[in-house]
């Protein structure tokens, strides 16, 4: 129980009905969630206002309600606080319930269109590896200490952070690194948070659904870096055209990372096999597992937060050389007749770009490249074309096939696919809107020493259908499918 007064502290309020000397039980922003005596937050939205579920947590028991516009019938025994934005309350009151858990350890925070996911993982992987509790809040999954749970969102709610937070520090997690998306950064799931660190790994054509122009979504990157206190480190990608661009306006200390340009974290691929790559990191040389340029990145900025973090940059490096793989990024499966199948999550045009290149730069000799790629539905259109165009013209084979269709009809999606296939690549690629029988295809397609990428859903462990998740493995699929090719 937290006194409504003090979980309000710091919040900007236009004006209150009612006495905030009460106990509150918890904090909610969904009216299915509320318990006798809680803080219901309305919260306007696209699809749903939260104002209008005011009467039925009262009715459920709530006893304050914070909102962005007082009902008409104000109820007696019950406190309305007004604020200008709900979401951003929601944040500084989920944080004071939680007894301000980012306070107490070291938040960072992880953005960008491709390798969030990794960079955070790899360094709660790190960080754990060299002796320190850790937790990490991420795509794939939440870690609290060695304890997994699954994860819903890649930016859990403010309520839900805080709750996770409140468990690591509990747990004696002295770090904990966290991806912020852009929905999550715009939708304000980080406010409240005292962030330690920031790092920005790159920008690329993705969600335009929902930011509707590039322009809006880089802005919503660069606020995390705005926000950021003096205290505070901003690490940025400066190969990225935008990286500088988020280190305007912030009163963080800045840094860089790189591969090309000078840098405070420079990293350089010294060898590149199928099997890792040999780096060089500052005055050190590390051979890491991860494959690929976009990893030789993710490597920089996850050196570089370890040293801003005050790690030992000897063990750093020791550490890095023995870190797996992210699952479901770069990972792969060989036949015993060599096929090899790349199981990765890129679901932008560039990320798939990037993988194709290195693909490319992996291979030996005439190796064929078969590409099996689909895109989500109720998802950003405009890429479609685009990432059947990359797939095609990068590609000796590409077959098109369902993503995760969600609403819409896979066949359509495919449709808008095709129509980014040079004319002159037409004889270049296949549709097969069953995934499995797609993956099944290019398999059947291949031959020894040829490499099968299959894109767009990497981890993840189901496909979205009307509504439905249906499980869904690419790697298991493809492990079954190059096993009876063998046998």
């Amino acid at each position: 129980m937290k006194l409504l007064r003090d979980i309000l502290y710091g919040t900007p309020i236009i004006d209150s009905v009612g006495n905030t000397n009460m106990a509150v039980s918890k904090v909610v922003f969904d009216s299915r969630k509320v318990v006798k005596e809680c803080l219901f937050v309305a919260l306007s939205g696209t699809q749903v206002d939260g104002h209008e579920f005011i009467e039925t947590a009262i009715e459920k028991g709530a006893r304050s309600i914070i909102c962005e516009k007082l009902p008409e019938d104000i109820k007696q025994d019950i406190t309305y606080i007004q604020v200008k934005d709900s979401k951003a309350a929601l944040g500084i009151v989920a944080s004071h319930f939680y007894d301000d858990p980012s306070e107490k350890l070291d938040l960072i925070a992880v953005t960008g269109t491709n390798g969030k996911t990794t960079v955070t993982t790899l360094l709660y992987r790190l960080f754990q590896s060299l002796g320190h509790e850790a937790g990490l809040l991420s795509t794939v999954a939440v870690y609290i200490g060695k304890e997994s749970f699954p994860a819903t969102h890649t930016t859990p709610d403010p309520v839900a952070i805080n709750d996770y937070l409140k468990k690591m520090v509990d747990r004696g997690c002295k770090y904990c690194f966290m991806e912020a998306s852009s929905h999550g950064i715009h939708q304000k799931r980080i406010a409240g948070l005292k962030v330690r660190g920031a790092v920005f790994t790159n920008i690329s054509h993705d969600h335009l659904d929902y930011h509707k122009t590039f322009d809006d979504y880089i802005l919503a990157k660069k606020k995390l870096f705005d926000e950021l206190p003096k205290t505070a480190f901003a690490l940025v990608n400066v190969d990225d055209r935008h990286g500088r661009t988020m280190l305007h306006h912030t009163k963080a200390q800045q840094y860089t990372f790189s591969l090309k340009s000078d840098s405070d974290y420079k990293a350089k691929i010294l060898e590149h096999r199928l099997n890792g790559m040999l780096l060089r990191l500052g005055n050190q040389e590390v051979w890491t597992k991860l494959i690929g340029h976009f990893n030789a990145y993710n490597i920089a900025a996850i050196y570089g937060v370890a040293c801003l973090l005050e790690q030992d940059e000897l063990q750093i490096v020791t550490a890095l050389s023995n870190l797996p793989a992210v699952e479901g990024r770069f990972q792969y499966i060989q036949s015993s007749d060599d096929i090899t199948a790349i199981i990765d999550y890129a679901h932008t045009p560039d990320a798939l770009k990037n993988v194709l290149q290195t693909i490319r730069q992996l291979r030996s000799g005439n190796e064929k490249v078969i590409t099996v790629v689909g895109c989500g539905g109720n998802r950003d259109t405009a890429k479609r074309p685009e990432m059947a165009r990359i797939a095609t013209q990068m590609s000796d084979q590409a077959i098109f096939t369902s993503d995760n269709p969600r609403n819409e009809d896979p066949e359509a999606i495919i449709k808008d696919m095709e129509m980014g296939v040079e004319m002159h690549l037409s004889h270049k690629f296949l549709s097969i809107t069953n995934r499995k029988e797609a993956i099944k295809a290019a398999i059947r397609l291949a031959q020894k020493d040829d490499i099968i990428l299959i894109a767009g859903k990497g981890h993840e462990k189901y496909q979205e259908i009307k509504g439905e998740k249906l499980p869904f493995d690419d790697f298991a699929i493809a492990s079954q499918f190059l096993n009876q090719t063998v046998s």
